[in-house]
């Protein structure tokens, strides 16, 4: 007997470990021969050979997105506006010139003095248009701030909240309440932060004590007209005070949030506000006013009256909430939003003491009331 082990046919090799960079290994035959040039095998072909098989999905190739076409409307509504906008200044100018012509025709001084008056009201037309286009471009920055601070939270951009930060500080620059807060995010702005941070940081300096202002202004509005819509006689009083309560308030709101609205920004502003009211379930008081409401015992001592000036003053406290998240230029991200307890937390209290002294005093305490 010899030494050596014998090499039977049976004989089998033990699994071995390949690397894909190996020049041994292939992943197709055309691969083999256009990367690796001749292979080392004798027949021409790499050591391992690995196939794909054809039912495999390869999920290293992305699948192109389906294009969305989107077809383009005529905006028929604003076309018509437009055209008709334009016939009635076309008509009013052909008036006024008319109207000149026959002044200076009676009397020069007349045409002259109605000349004058003429100009006067373009310059005031122009101004007006001016300051409405400045409002406009005001909101859309908002907006667009707004937008741009959700996606950076969304994307955890870095880079995108410190571009955000710095637009913010240039918008409330000429603001003398945000001074400090301006100052603590320039100091920050060298300062290696996340996204987040930088913008909790932001928000906590430049819009804290708007939020503060915003959420009183709010509550003030609720509580006015919760007291007005209560001891006022008619409906259409109460409809009315609303409807100009509602205004004021998204205005004033749009104010302390460094908005500018004109006419068409309010507009714009109220839609957006209705918008968000309608997107949110604002309309259904939910399970806050129930609290209210039957926390105060209100079906026991109160009156059918009292009931709708509290219902007139949650309302609007919803409206103002919804005012504030369209009207502030980024979302709440470290401070918490305010919510309908904080705004209208005492409107049933405060309506109340109004009714009570408008049927003890008669008229004179209904107008104290309206004062307090």
């Amino acid at each position: 007997m010899s030494g050596q082990s014998p090499k039977g046919p049976k004989a089998t090799k033990g699994p071995k470990a390949w690397r894909f960079d190996d020049p041994k290994v292939a992943i197709d035959e055309a691969e083999a021969s256009a990367d690796r040039g001749s292979p080392p095998g004798r027949d021409g072909r790499a050591g391992v050979q690995i196939t794909r098989e054809p039912g495999i999905i390869d999920d290293t190739v992305e699948a192109p997105e389906p294009e969305v076409t989107r077809r383009r409307r005529v905006p028929w509504g604003g076309l018509l506006a437009g055209s008709l906008f334009a016939l009635v200044m076309l008509g009013v100018g052909i008036g006024v010139e008319g109207l000149i012509r026959e002044l200076f025709a009676r009397a020069p001084w007349l045409g002259w003095m109605a000349a004058m008056i003429a100009a006067l009201a373009a310059l005031a037309l122009v101004a007006i248009c001016l300051r409405e286009w400045i409002g406009l471009l005001r909101e859309r920055r908002i907006e667009h701030l707004r937008r741009e601070a959700a996606r950076v939270l969304t994307e955890d951009d870095a880079e995108g909240a410190q571009a955000l930060a710095e637009a913010l500080v240039a918008f409330h620059a000429k603001r003398p309440a945000t001074a400090r807060g301006r100052e603590e995010v320039a100091r920050l702005s060298q300062t290696i932060l996340e996204a987040q941070d930088r913008l909790v940081i932001t928000e906590r300096a430049l819009l804290t004590e708007a939020d503060r202002a915003a959420r009183r202004a709010v509550a003030q509005t609720a509580r006015r007209v919760s007291v007005v819509t209560a001891v006022s006689p008619r409906a259409l009083i109460d409809i009315a005070f609303v409807i100009y309560a509602a205004i004021r308030l998204l205005r004033r709101i749009a104010g302390i949030y460094g908005g500018r609205p004109g006419f068409l920004g309010g507009l714009l502003l109220a839609r957006a506000a209705i918008d968000h009211l309608v997107v949110t379930g604002g309309v259904a008081m939910g399970d806050d006013m129930i609290q209210q409401l039957v926390g105060h015992g209100l079906a026991a001592r109160l009156s059918t009256r009292l009931g709708e000036g509290v219902v007139n003053g949650a309302m609007t406290a919803r409206f103002g909430l919804a005012a504030i998240a369209v009207c502030r230029p980024m979302p709440f991200i470290g401070a918490r939003a305010p919510r309908f307890a904080d705004v209208a937390g005492d409107l049933v209290g405060r309506g109340g003491e109004a009714k009570q002294r408008a049927g003890e005093n008669g008229p004179d305490g209904g107008t104290q009331a309206l004062r307090d």
